[in-house]
């Protein structure tokens, strides 16, 4: 799962939001803690907190005081909203270059899609 050019925190961040994306964690339902996360992922306390900042900050979670952090309502869209235009403004030129490079034109990338 770990890669080693990106921190910690923000893998495990990216793994929450794959997790909401997927429907294992829905709106308003709540996530493990910062214990609870430190502990499955085998990360310090202080990695699992800021990977809990970073969503909380980016309102995909929120805290109910007492209770621990819940998906926000949008979440999910939200995600799919930033990592679409992630995937238009980085993935896709880099994808067209390629294709450019080898000479693969779009016809064999939609047969590819279909197989």
């Amino acid at each position: 799962m770990l890669k080693d050019n990106t921190p910690i925190f923000i893998q495990l961040a990216d793994k929450i939001a794959d997790d909401i994306l997927e429907g294992t964690f829905k709106e308003d339902e709540r996530i493990p803690s910062v214990r609870e996360f430190a502990a499955q992922y085998e990360v310090n306390v202080n990695t699992a907190l800021k990977t809990i900042e970073r969503l909380s900050v980016n309102n995909i979670i929120y805290n109910k005081r007492g209770m621990g952090y819940f998906v926000s309502k949008g979440a999910k869209e939200e995600i799919a909203k930033v990592r679409k235009q992630d995937f238009f403004d980085n993935f896709l030129p880099l994808l067209k270059r390629n294709m450019q490079q080898l000479n693969i034109s779009i016809e064999e990338i939609n047969k590819k899609l279909k197989d």
